[in-house]
């Protein structure tokens, strides 16, 4: 006979420990410290290493009480389970003075300390936006701060894989040297994959720097590479073609206007390069560099470009005529373009029959995303050709500028559109039109 006085245990309390495991890991910090002192079986559920793998740690530039509790946990909780920790994300928002970035460094210095002496699982490692040539970072702060920085690279080479400094905005010594720093124990660094963009600071000519060659020449093992325009030279592509052609698989190009871009690159440096790394796709992000003998010079027919983003940001240009970059320049990548992002200010050039023959002469096509002053036609063309199975798109975004404010009419065309193609958009697309006026 059972003890009537036993309480009765609740069935969480039978759940195996994968499937607690599996709840614990969608739990923020706050709900994790209050179930490990349920009982002893979730505690030491909680110190699980599949748990305490990822972490991102954000600085805000103007922290609520809120934000800065989140912070404390997050540092409380790395440094606790620091052995486990494979993927570090730091982000640093919005710093506004020089006390937030002095308390950025000398915490990010005990962090980074901490994580060598005691973390040897460290694959991932990502500090974006960090812009140390602003006023904010005083020079013997971002001295101290690349510093640590690099010492902790050096302690941490041999493992890491992927590295994300995207937007750090150092000058051309500063980054070679942490760049560099990967490798001072054996020559050659072990990561797959970089993020460099915005790395450097503003209207800095990389490419024509021996430093810089020298340091991708430590580059082994690259997959994925993602850097401004203004690195590019022949001596880098062929340094990526000697080291690391074999597991090279993408670049992810960033051309802005501010950035030196006029250099020569010969097209037999592309093709050399595509030919030692056959697996190799080429993206190409350009920010209000619109022009077409601009274009001309970077968009040689030898690369391998798989994705083409061409943005003006609002901005507008009497030299930015759009037509010869749609008629003569893109099509010739019509056997390898797969995706096309235009965000374009063509209010007085229209281009909706050079565009939709471009859509139509890419035979591997399947991403479109459009900001333009189109006309509402050009939609219904595009579907009706690709019901006929004239183009392989399967993502369609576009927005539709207006000069007028009203866009009653347009509307009600779209939505009478979508009426007599909605089988085709519901089960084949990821469709996405709208007007916008910009007035």
């Amino acid at each position: 006979m059972e003890d009537a006085s036993e309480p009765e245990q609740s069935p969480w309390a039978h759940l195996p420990d994968v499937c607690l495991r599996r709840v614990f890991h969608w739990s923020d910090d706050r709900d994790r410290s209050q179930a490990a002192l349920v009982c002893k079986k979730w505690n030491w559920a909680m110190h699980s290493g599949s748990l305490w793998r990822s972490r991102t740690i954000t600085f805000y530039g103007r922290p609520s009480r809120e934000d800065t509790l989140e912070l404390q946990s997050a540092l409380w909780y790395v440094r606790k389970f620091a052995k486990y920790l494979e993927h570090l994300e730091v982000k640093l928002r919005n710093p506004y003075s020089t006390a937030l970035t002095r308390k950025f460094q000398v915490t990010m210095r005990g962090l980074l300390s901490h994580l060598a002496k005691h973390n040897s699982h460290l694959v991932s490692l990502s500090i974006e936006y960090l812009g140390l040539d602003r006023l904010v970072w005083q020079n013997v702060v971002r001295a101290r701060f690349l510093k640590n920085f690099a010492a902790f690279l050096k302690r941490m080479s041999k493992r890491l894989h992927y590295l994300n400094l995207k937007g750090a905005r150092v000058t051309l010594e500063e980054g070679c040297e942490l760049l560099n720093s990967l490798s001072c124990l054996s020559n050659e660094n072990f990561l797959s994959e970089v993020n460099i963009e915005d790395f450097f600071s503003l209207h800095v000519p990389v490419y024509s720097s021996p430093l810089f060659h020298q340091t991708m020449s430590k580059f082994h093992r690259l997959a994925v590479l993602t850097f401004n325009y203004n690195c590019i030279s022949d001596e880098v592509l062929n340094t990526l073609r000697e080291h690391s052609a074999p597991s090279l698989r993408t670049l992810n190009i960033k051309c802005h206007i501010h950035d030196p871009h006029g250099q020569v690159v010969w097209g037999m440096s592309w093709a050399n390069l595509a030919k030692r790394a056959p697996k190799l796709n080429v993206n190409f992000f350009f920010e209000r560099v619109m022009r077409y003998d601009q274009l001309a010079r970077i968009l040689l027919a030898e690369i391998p470009v798989r994705s083409i983003s061409l943005r003006s940001c609002y901005f507008r240009d009497p030299d930015w005529a759009m037509r010869p970059t749609l008629t003569t320049l893109l099509p010739a990548y019509w056997h390898v373009l797969q995706k096309l992002t235009l965000e374009l200010s063509n209010e007085h050039e229209p281009l909706d029959d050079e565009l939709l023959q471009l859509i139509l002469a890419c035979q591997k096509l399947f991403f479109l995303e459009v900001w333009a002053f189109l006309r509402v036609t050009f939609v219904e063309r595009l579907l009706q050709n690709r019901a006929e199975r004239k183009c392989v798109l399967t993502t369609i975004k576009v927005r539709i500028y207006t000069a007028r404010q009203e866009t009653r009419e347009e509307d009600r065309l779209l939505r009478d559109m979508y009426r007599r193609f909605k089988y085709l958009i519901d089960s084949e697309l990821n469709y996405f039109v709208v007007t916008y006026p910009m007035v």
